[in-house]
């Protein structure tokens, strides 16, 4: 199982991805946080910004899906994203991903 995390601007763009990734079983759940507040610098600049945070917990299979699906849709120029193997994962809950990550038929 992998962890990724993304920001945005707004919950209406963090709903639309997260919707989206589920949807098309390539997530197979999204948590959004948020408002939080993100420091970072962006041309020279320093730079504070109110965003929403989303997690999104995948399969190994589904990761570069994921990952390509969310950075064609996302609104910023330059997206975040980072992933993580969980090193940990409940089987029950792994089990729940395995039934829940496919994609399903157009």
């Amino acid at each position: 199982m992998f962890i990724a995390w993304t920001t945005v601007a707004t919950r209406p763009d963090a709903d639309r991805l997260a919707t989206g990734v589920v949807e098309r079983g390539l997530a197979v759940c999204v948590q959004v946080d948020g408002p939080i507040v993100s420091h970072y610098r962006w041309e020279g600049r320093t730079e504070r910004a109110e965003e929403f945070r989303l997690t999104f917990k995948c399969r190994p299979a589904s990761l570069r899906a994921l990952e390509d699906h969310v950075v064609k849709h996302h609104p910023y120029e330059i997206p975040e994203w980072l992933a993580v193997r969980a090193e940990s994962v409940g089987e029950k809950y792994l089990s729940w991903a395995a039934a829940n990550s496919s994609t399903p038929p157009l």
